[in-house]
């Protein structure tokens, strides 16, 4: 290898090991309190629309540890699949079902309003609700919880969104607290959903390990 290979390759490395230690920081750094303790620092304040016409914002969800996904009504296969699945789990939970909160955000603000969102979600548990708003307010409620997407224009001048497919499991307090991927076994989410539901001094850290983490949000690095 040549004297101008050695110095590219060594470039490429202190580069990759910047961007891993960045990555590893960002997942495993501490928090400073909570049951979430030890994991990626998202969410944040967002104001967007629920699916009745109402604003909502991080303080409608607090107190109550809740579920959310990103989406869009437009999506043939991923969302419609991830609804499913978790309108089924959220049955098979029972009464304790009431103690999380669902949440379904669009990331395509531009054609799902909220009367599209709510019919959308009609074929799906009730208790799913659905959350949209300006593209501003997309994007940053995007961007505090590590979420991509980006519009695909169709040949029929159209276009679909492709988008990462993570359930995000967050605590009461809004800190992040696990993570079910998509198409998870049943019995590995129904448990995660459970231990959502307990009281944070005897939760475990759920969801993704911190590896999957590291990889979710390079992304965002």
């Amino acid at each position: 290898m040549g004297a101008r290979h050695w110095v590219l390759a060594a470039m490429a490395g202190v580069v990759g090991f910047a961007v891993a230690s960045l990555a590893i920081t960002m997942v495993v750094a501490p928090r400073q309190t909570g049951h979430a303790a030890g994991v990626a620092a998202i969410g944040g304040p967002f104001t967007l629309v629920v699916d009745n016409g109402t604003t909502v914002t991080e303080k409608t969800l607090a107190g109550k540890p809740y579920v959310m996904y990103f989406g869009y009504t437009y999506c043939p296969e991923v969302c419609p699949t991830t609804l499913f699945e978790l309108s089924r789990w959220i049955k098979a939970l029972g009464p304790d079902a009431d103690k999380l909160n669902y949440v379904f955000v669009t990331v395509d603000p531009e054609r799902d309003t909220p009367k599209s969102m709510h019919a959308y979600l009609s074929s799906f548990d009730r208790r799913v609700r659905g959350y949209t708003g300006t593209s501003d307010q997309t994007a940053k409620i995007a961007q505090d919880y590590r979420v991509y997407y980006k519009k695909i224009p169709t040949s029929d001048g159209s276009y679909v969104m492709d988008h990462s497919s993570i359930i995000y499991l967050m605590g009461s307090d809004g800190r992040l607290a696990g993570m079910i991927q998509y198409q998870e076994k049943d019995d590995t989410a129904l448990a995660k959903l459970r231990n959502l539901m307990a009281p944070a001094t005897s939760q475990t850290q759920s969801g993704l390990s911190k590896l999957e983490m590291l990889l979710h949000f390079a992304m965002w690095i």
